[in-house]
């Protein structure tokens, strides 16, 4: 689907179309369980478990739009897209190749509930691309990577992977959930499925639990039937909320880039930390992949603080503008140890071997002022 308007213009309007006289500005919220049906009508009913109440398929609209598919489908939670859109593509005795840097709830779903449904996985280090070539059998049904890794920011190399599922018949799947549609787009280059945590950049407020999914109309069929038979269909008030959030999307995004750049730049040359994570400092090892697929390097900042967890802490209870919170991509800023929360099933040594070593701090700069973030971590530190 091509484009005919700015990401600016579809997160607030959608495809334009003139309004009817006395309608309303806003959207209203549909807050129903169910619809009247006609007298004899075949048609599908509308029953918000289906997913097709009004507020439900306006934000879907405009997802599809924003990602460029075909057509799109909100969930209850950024887990239940994820989960779906795999299982819209996999069956039991199914083999799945996933990136080996993604969020800890996404490998406990694809090591233990897979597991039990027959689905098995193997994961490959980035850092040795032709291990995904080794890695596909004859049972591999898809791929799976994150755009922009949680939490060290590495990027993946999309189209590199798209060429790869395209020549195996096999199905990419890419979490695009750091980086959102204003950053990055990989429908655009090759993925086949866009999985997201609407309750990050598309809401932007840290009031809502929302997932999406984006591709084909065969695939969001699929997943549709999924939910109606699981029942993880997102509630009209989150997706009024979601919706209400993308209309400030491209400018909420556009700061966060700013004010992690700016952060980054900062926090690179102090020593208080033994590394700084981010894929707009000419250092990051993903730097120029970075320039040549993303629109913008992203709200996130990996801190590795030096003198570990104690010290991590210590900055972390003097901070007063940003926010100590798990989660991200929120107006506020929200800093998070990755040990504690996403990351947290994993052993200290597991860790480290993913480059989340004790001491790393998480930051999701939103939309304060730059001055106000930097003079922050300052005070913490002093």
């Amino acid at each position: 689907m091509t484009r005919r308007h700015g990401l600016s213009t579809i997160s607030i309007h959608g495809s334009p179309r003139r309004g009817a006289d006395w309608s309303p500005v806003a959207t209203p919220i549909y807050q129903s369980a169910t619809f009247r049906n006609p007298v004899g009508s075949s048609d599908e009913v509308l029953y918000t478990r289906y997913g097709n109440n009004p507020n439900q398929v306006e934000i879907a609209r405009k997802y599809a739009l924003l990602e460029g598919a075909e057509s799109a489908i909100f969930l209850a939670s950024g887990m239940a897209a994820t989960a779906l859109a795999h299982l819209a593509v996999l069956r039991p005795g199914d083999h799945l190749v996933s990136s080996l840097w993604i969020y800890g709830g996404t490998r406990v779903l694809f090591d233990g509930e897979f597991a039990r449904h027959g689905i098995t996985v193997t994961y490959v280090d980035p850092d040795k691309p032709r291990d995904w070539r080794k890695a596909v059998t004859k049972n591999t049904r898809a791929i799976f990577v994150e755009a922009l890794t949680n939490p060290t920011m590495r990027v993946l190399n999309v189209p590199l992977l798209a060429k790869l599922a395209s020549e195996h018949g096999i199905a990419l799947l890419v979490d695009s959930t750091f980086a959102s549609p204003i950053n990055f787009r990989p429908l655009e280059h090759g993925a086949d499925i866009v999985i997201t945590s609407a309750t990050k950049y598309l809401s932007g407020h840290s009031d809502v639990i929302a997932g999406a999914i984006a591709g084909s109309s065969t695939v969001i069929d699929e997943v549709t039937r999924l939910m109606r038979a699981w029942g993880p269909s997102i509630d009209p008030h989150a997706a009024w909320l979601t919706e209400r959030g993308l209309k400030t999307m491209a400018l909420r995004v556009e700061r966060a880039n700013d004010n992690a750049m700016a952060v980054a730049n900062w926090a690179n040359g102090r020593s208080e930390f033994s590394a700084v994570h981010h894929p707009g400092l000419k250092s990051h090892p993903d730097h120029a992949l970075a320039n040549k697929l993303f629109d913008g390097h992203g709200g996130l900042v990996g801190l590795v603080v030096k003198g570990g967890a104690p010290a991590a802490q210590k900055l972390l209870r003097r901070l007063k503008v940003i926010t100590h919170a798990p989660s991200l991509a929120g107006v506020e800023s929200l800093v998070s140890e990755p040990r504690l929360t996403s990351h947290k099933a994993f052993s200290a040594a597991e860790r480290t071997a993913f480059g989340i070593p004790d001491g790393f701090l998480r930051l999701s700069c939103g939309c304060e002022d730059t001055a106000d973030l930097i003079n922050d971590l300052a005070g913490a530190l002093r």
